[in-house]
């Protein structure tokens, strides 16, 4: 572990906070003056740096605020925190707008004091997984299943130009994943055109697609290209396809079906190479079923279909998502980014996000301007999210809750009947103290046993390490090292597990 460096004149706080952190098996280095610092910094190799800089404000030698500004220079990530005897106002805010983590007034109680600091190490170790993620995924991010399987077929989509349909919830992305398949598609030097065919007018929406000759109509003064000139060669994204009027949907369906279209009030077929991306948050099947929406024109965009996952089915990238729009928002208002604790990421998890990622980048903005601290706690959410319920069964594996559902079934299923008296028998009751999760493994053992399946022991390990590893992951937001402390295994035997198991 990285230590933690101590800058302060006075060789008694440098004691006691050398021996406090000692105690919590923290390790330190001191130093009495900024300059020192700076030549240590300049002398320490790459990951040889402090994990959190503790640093006095006044000092013979040198500033505190100007050593954390020249620190957040070579060091943004770093978590630094002030401490002064000199408890006035322009001190604190000149050390939070400078980027601090924290600002500490002497004297300080030595308890809160570790406190901080250790939360302090846990935002540098979350800084460390966020720069990775960020530096890797600049355009979509997410670490969950159902987002892995969204970028696989991406990927497999990259080398064709077939005809996609995006289907999710309105704010999950779907213009997103459209600008994604064309940036790793043939056609990506060509140009990427969007129109949300809900938004515009249906007396507009033909002109807006197909464009107009001059005097089709009144106001028609020029010729106009529509949006499938525009995208000669590229991509056209119609989003929002469900709510186009049915008698465009016809003139859509012909361009689909031969690649020609006539501009509004033309006499002449324009050609078109364009690759069509359709998306809707409606289903289609129900659309075509009410005859709001033409069967042929739904099977020609339905050739692949890829669903987009609500926010709340991958509650694991909420932190990742939420750091990531932080840093966004600081940006674009200029501003230092904003930290959040645990707790507050936890109670954005346990939200059901009905506005999906969008809502997420709102609150994440909101919060930018909103918070009054650095660190966004618990109280600072929005009313609606603070309000949410625990999180509960959100962040179950899907192991365990496999387990806890057979666990709560009565009487125990074997081969799909239910339990004889002797395989009831057979099944011994939990220990004393034991969990009902053991019940549910061995009542999945005897199933198992009963179809006679060769692998049985390969299975249920499994899935057994699977649930460990989930679970620690959820609890340490992601920090492989900390997980693997947390279940008493070595850092590699996580790596390793993570692998083999598809967890990645």
């Amino acid at each position: 572990m990285k230590p933690i460096w101590i800058v302060d004149d006075d060789q008694s706080i440098r004691f006691v906070l050398e021996k406090a952190l000692a105690r919590e098996n923290l390790p330190t280095r001191s130093f009495t003056n900024p300059r020192e610092v700076l030549a240590a910094l300049a002398e320490a190799d790459e990951g040889d740096g402090p994990q959190v800089l503790v640093s006095d404000i006044r000092m013979p030698g040198g500033s505190g605020l100007d050593l954390l500004d020249q620190v957040k220079q070579r060091l943004p990530g770093l978590p630094v925190i002030i401490m002064t005897a000199y408890s006035d106002l322009d001190s604190a805010v000149s050390a939070l707008q400078g980027g601090a983590f924290e600002y500490l007034p002497k004297p300080f109680d030595l308890t809160k004091a570790v406190e901080l600091i250790r939360r302090a190490i846990g935002e540098s170790q979350r800084e460390e997984v966020a720069d990775e993620g960020l530096d890797t995924v600049p355009e979509m991010l997410g670490q969950a299943p159902a987002m892995q399987d969204v970028f696989r077929a991406i990927g497999r989509l990259s080398q064709s130009n077939v005809t996609v349909l995006i289907t999710g919830e309105s704010g999950s992305g779907k213009e997103l994943v459209a600008r994604a398949l064309h940036k790793h598609s043939l056609r990506a030097k060509g140009p990427f055109v969007a129109i949300n065919t809900a938004a515009i007018p249906k007396d507009l929406l033909e002109s807006e697609l197909f464009g107009h000759e001059r005097g089709a109509f009144t106001g028609a003064q020029t010729m106009r290209r529509g949006r499938f000139e525009q995208a000669e060669g590229g991509t056209l994204f119609l989003d929002e396809i469900g709510d186009m009027p049915f008698d465009l949907q016809t003139r859509l369906l012909r361009v689909l079906s031969d690649g020609h279209f006539y501009r509004v009030g033309g006499h002449s077929a324009v050609k078109t190479q364009v690759r069509v991306i359709a998306a809707t948050h409606q289903h289609l099947e129900q659309r075509v079923k009410e005859g709001a929406f033409r069967e042929d024109l739904f099977h020609r965009l339905n050739v692949i279909r890829l669903r987009l996952p609500a926010l709340r089915e991958r509650r694991e990238d909420v932190p990742l998502l939420t750091r990531f729009f932080l840093q966004q928002s600081a940006r674009q208002l200029g501003v230092e980014p904003k930290r959040i604790s645990d707790a507050a990421l936890q109670q954005l998890a346990a939200f059901d996000f009905p506005g999906n990622v969008r809502q997420l980048e709102n609150i994440c903005h909101w919060l930018t301007v909103m918070a009054p601290a650095q660190v966004i706690e618990l109280k600072d959410l929005p009313p609606e999210v603070v309000e949410a319920g625990p999180l509960e069964a959100a962040l179950l594996p899907p192991a365990e809750a496999q387990v806890q559902s057979r666990a709560e079934s009565a009487p125990v299923q074997v081969a799909g009947a239910a339990a004889s008296p002797v395989a009831q028998a057979v099944l011994p009751k939990p220990a004393a103290g034991g969990a009902e999760w053991e019940q549910g493994l061995q009542a999945e053992a005897l199933a198992l046993l009963a179809e006679g399946r060769p692998d049985i022991w390969d299975i249920l390990t499994r899935r057994f390490e699977t649930g460990l590893i989930q679970s620690a992951l959820a609890v340490t937001r992601g920090r492989r090292i900390e997980a693997a402390q947390k279940l008493g295994i070595g850092r590699n035997t996580i790596t390793r597990k993570i692998q083999e198991l598809g967890l990645d």
